[in-house]
């Protein structure tokens, strides 16, 4: 019998079985666990909109608090990727990634060609909602496709199981 899960549900549930299955598996972004001068331990929200709900208590580490600073916690999540780890880096919305195209564009999806074919390859997982209320306010929030540049894989999962399969 078929289940019927939201998307938060779906990726939540391929965060939590890949954890499981891979210790080098962490996630980063804002108000994972909390947020700046939250208690953390009790109060851990599971990002803006509960996607990694639950995670934080589960996997002791490995659910990291960023500053509001999308390009600065892209950028250490490519640099986690780099060396070894497999970073999944859940923005608040998807307007925020415009701010992060240096690091994928400009650096993670060449470094194949920077490094004359020797950089390991560099999965970095980007978890952006696109929330119901489009156009309900002047910035937020905007659709973007995905791009084709070299090295880049920009996926847009149609269903909840593709989804939860992406990751």
């Amino acid at each position: 019998m078929a289940r019927n899960i939201t998307y938060r549900e779906a990726v939540n549930e391929a965060l939590a079985q890949e954890m499981e299955r891979d210790e080098t598996v962490i996630v980063m972004g804002e108000d994972n666990a909390g947020g700046a001068g939250s208690p953390g331990d009790d109060d851990a929200w599971g990002g803006v909109l509960g996607v990694t709900k639950g995670l934080y208590h589960k996997f002791p580490g490995r659910v990291l608090d960023t500053p509001i600073s999308e390009s600065a916690f892209i950028g250490a999540a490519i640099g986690a990727a780099t060396a070894g780890m497999r970073p999944v880096a859940e923005l608040m919305f998807v307007d925020f990634m415009g701010v992060c195209f240096d690091q994928i564009y400009n650096q993670a999806a060449k470094f194949r060609y920077m490094f004359g074919g020797a950089a390991l390859p560099v999965p970095v997982p980007a978890v952006h909602p696109h929330p119901r209320a489009e156009g309900r306010h002047a910035v937020h929030p905007v659709r973007r496709e995905g791009h084709d540049d070299p090295g880049d894989q920009g996926r847009r999962p149609g269903d909840v199981l593709r989804a939860q399969g992406a990751l």
